[in-house]
């Protein structure tokens, strides 16, 4: 069956209100939409790392380990984690102890990211970031298998580590016996070559370009998978959708959605000198958005039909909806979500099919530790 997960990358924008929640209120709302899929009945929930304004994610293992501790079955993602601008050996550490605090239901999805601010921030441009996140990812993979690790920088790759490995010990090692390691995938064939040269899933953003874009990375992706001589069965794809509405009639949500479209579109246009080519397409019009985007907004048939479109396109088995409402009024939008899960997941979970589905090692909820006397 087809797994579904929400997102929520954080970003602190606007609400249906006009009104910019406070940092503390953003963050908690997040918490309390995690808890909200677990208990709607979705199989993840995913927090991105994004380190510039509006975002509100720059400390995915701090996020995730709270969500953690007030769940116990859903798989928690980051979206992505952006391995290209951290220390690896901080991330092996971050992230391991939080799979222990998970339960063993921690998913990686690993990115370079667009950001023009990560060269300030942490001296990685963009094109430097296809090189070390290669480095971090291999260095990362041995942290978390080898006893002891002994690493230099390699030559001529700008590095966010500047200092050798000596037969380090790092610990903890991951809960799981293999964290699944997710390639984040959106403009370019580099991030699926390597997933695919490691035998690793991958992740197609699938956010504002049309089907064609991001197929043909998938496509890449399993011929090289192929070429390599895996089996093909075994080439796992997810893939996001950039929107969720779904009413029982189809004008209501297309209408509901019209002023947030033309919003984002304005964003998109008025942001376009700090956009990294091909990470978006400003459509036509807000009816070409819906016909060519991967938004799913309207009826539960609607929505189906498209999933299964992208579907036949992409062959994955994992997808992603948004995990907060960002401009939708919150009734709303719980009322799509519940909507979805009575009438969309099933049909999909029908028609989809997944390859196994880790199950917790141990329950990742816990109770709250006694006041020390």
């Amino acid at each position: 069956m087809v797994k579904i997960i929400g997102l929520d990358l954080i970003a602190n924008t606007p609400d249906h209100q006009g009104r910019v929640p406070s940092t503390n209120e953003r963050l908690s709302q997040t918490i309390r939409n995690a808890v909200a899929f677990e208990q709607l009945g979705f199989d993840g929930f995913a927090v991105g790392e994004r380190h510039h304004p509006p975002f509100l994610s720059s400390a995915p293992p701090v996020v995730l380990s709270h969500i953690a501790a007030l769940t116990g079955r859903i798989r928690l993602f980051t979206a992505v984690t952006l391995l290209s601008v951290l220390d690896p050996v901080r991330a092996a550490e971050d992230y391991a102890t939080l799979d222990h605090l998970a339960g063993g239901r921690l998913e990686l999805i690993i990115g370079k990211g667009n950001g023009p601010e990560q060269a300030e921030l942490f001296g990685i441009g963009r094109l430097q970031a296809w090189d070390t996140i290669r480095e971090n990812y291999l260095l990362l993979r041995r942290l978390w298998s080898e006893q002891k690790v002994t690493w230099a920088p390699k030559e001529g790759v700008v590095s966010i580590r500047h200092t050798p490995l000596n037969d380090a010990q790092v610990e903890p090692k991951p809960l799981q016996r293999h964290v699944r390691i997710w390639h984040g995938s959106a403009t370019s064939e580099r991030s699926v070559e390597l997933a695919a040269e490691n035998g690793d899933p991958v992740f197609s953003a699938n956010g504002f370009n049309p089907v064609e874009h991001y197929s043909r990375l998938t496509d890449h992706y399993r011929r090289v998978w192929a070429e390599l001589g895996r089996d093909p069965k075994d080439a796992l794809v997810g893939a996001g959708h950039i929107a969720l509405l779904v009413t029982r009639r189809s004008q209501d949500a297309v209408e509901a959605y019209r002023p947030i479209y033309e919003r984002l579109a304005e964003r998109l246009r008025a942001d376009a000198h700090g956009q990294l080519p091909g990470t978006y397409t400003l459509y036509d019009s807000y009816e070409d958005y819906l016909e060519r985007g991967s938004a799913l907004i309207g009826s539960p048939q609607q929505v189906v039909d498209k999933v299964n479109r992208y579907h036949r396109a992409f062959g994955n088995s994992l997808i992603n909806v948004s995990g907060h409402p960002g401009e939708l009024d919150p009734i709303a939008w719980t009322d799509s979500l519940e909507l979805f899960q009575s009438e969309v997941a099933p049909e999909l979970r029908r028609t989809i099919p997944s390859p196994p589905w880790p199950e917790p090692i141990e329950s990742g909820r816990r109770e709250a530790a006694p006041a020390a006397l």
